[in-house]
């Protein structure tokens, strides 16, 4: 009977330790995501700076929305943050996004992103 509760305890035990760094994910990326659609790249850096992170490390891994970062920031309006994350990001992961496609077939070909877009991808 012992051993049953010991092993319940450690089971519990170490569920806790698992769903905390998921919990602080999600709410991370929440951060990210309200950010990105305020336009604010000054708190998108600092936040991006206080947990030691690069945007293009964990870029693929945010979606806002359903939409990768940059897609998000077009349609939020946030010209200044999308250039923020154009920088931070290779210029491969870039050119092979299709965010200009996505933006000119999605009503947003006038977005000054697009340069910044094509600037980096080298086209």
């Amino acid at each position: 009977m012992k051993f049953k509760v010991i092993t319940l305890a450690a089971v519990l035990a170490s569920t806790a330790f698992i769903s905390t760094p998921v919990a602080a994910n999600d709410q991370l990326a929440q951060s990210i995501c309200s950010y990105v659609a305020a336009d604010s790249r000054n708190n998108l850096r600092k936040t991006l700076s206080d947990n030691r992170l690069r945007l293009s490390n964990i870029y693929s891994g945010v979606l806002c929305d359903g939409l990768p970062l940059i897609r998000f920031a077009i349609k939020s309006g946030a010209n200044d943050t999308a250039d923020f994350i154009i920088k931070q990001l290779p210029s491969s992961v870039v050119a092979a996004s299709g965010d200009v496609d996505w933006a000119k077939s999605n009503g947003f070909a006038d977005s000054p992103v697009i340069e910044s877009l094509l600037a980096r991808a080298g086209g």
